[in-house]
């Protein structure tokens, strides 16, 4: 039966210009083993890519402002947010989207992503504003499968090591059977983008099986099944960082929403890198 060990691998917190590449390679030197695969957060290399944007300079639109001020706080509060089994602490703070700060976020999901992603709760179109400071939200990679490729051809010319490569977000997919679906855009071939919000509600209310959301994978041939499982075992193994929201991050700072700033953030243990290895156990 093939099981699976993980080793997740602390690194400094990863900002905008920084080199990840030479992180990376700092970070796997001595512990990776050929055949090892190395699953990797999106957002952590969004970050250091530059791949974000300061929410209080977008101006906010008229939907913006009704998703923020009515969809969010008594639709999402009141009706879709118990019906897809939301945490009642995820509830309380919904009732209490912030009005301005929200409209801005809004505007950047109906920029970036799309109307059907914009009506999410959270995490619209893989936008996240989680481990980021201020107003700053991570946007989705457009270009995973081309830095998981070039990530493994560093490693593999740098460390002597054929190895796999995956880019993973913590977004969920859900699974029916051998059907996958997620509500973000440009997931793994064989998992189908679907619905935005219709996906996510979908997949909530009938409790459907879900999982971390493979981007990219680079190296051996993965099944989507495999590469699935791999996936949320790394995300849970890898944490939260300084919290699984933006709430939980600034009451752990015990600051207001957009106060959370750089220097706090590099004082979390950060661990954007899970080294994910093989093992076989014989049937007894």
């Amino acid at each position: 039966m093939k099981r699976y060990k993980f080793l997740t691998l602390a690194t400094r917190y990863w900002k905008p210009g920084d080199d990840y590449f030479a992180e990376i390679m700092a970070a796997l030197k001595g512990k990776i083993e050929t055949d090892d695969i190395v699953v990797f957060s999106e957002k952590a290399i969004s970050t250091a890519t530059g791949n974000i944007i300061d929410e209080s300079r977008v101006k906010p639109s008229l939907m913006a402002r009704i998703l923020a001020r009515l969809w969010m706080r008594y639709v999402w509060a009141y009706l879709l947010g118990p019906l897809c089994h939301l945490h009642k602490r995820t509830i309380r703070h919904i009732k209490q989207y912030p009005r301005e700060e929200g409209s801005a976020h809004k505007e950047v999901a109906l920029q970036h992503g799309s109307f059907l992603q914009s009506l999410q709760h959270g995490s619209e179109g893989g936008i996240d504003a989680s481990n980021l400071p201020y107003s700053y939200v991570s946007l989705p990679l457009v270009n995973a499968p081309f830095i998981a490729r070039k990530i493994r051809k560093k490693l593999g010319e740098e460390l002597a090591k054929e190895i796999t490569v995956i880019i993973a977000d913590t977004d969920k997919t859900y699974s029916w059977r051998n059907f996958h679906f997620s509500p973000r855009s440009k997931p793994m071939k064989g998992i189908h983008s679907m619905g935005g919000v219709a996906a996510y509600v979908a997949g909530r209310i009938f409790k459907l099986k879900r999982r971390a959301t493979p981007l990219a994978v680079a190296g051996a041939k993965m099944n989507i099944e495999e590469a699935l499982t791999i996936s949320e075992y790394a995300n849970r193994a890898r944490g939260f960082g300084s919290g699984r929201t933006v709430w939980d991050m600034a009451k752990n700072f015990r600051v207001s929403l957009t106060s959370v700033s750089w220097g706090m953030l590099a004082e979390v243990e950060h661990r954007p890198i899970v080294i994910v290895r093989r093992f076989h156990q014989s049937k007894k």
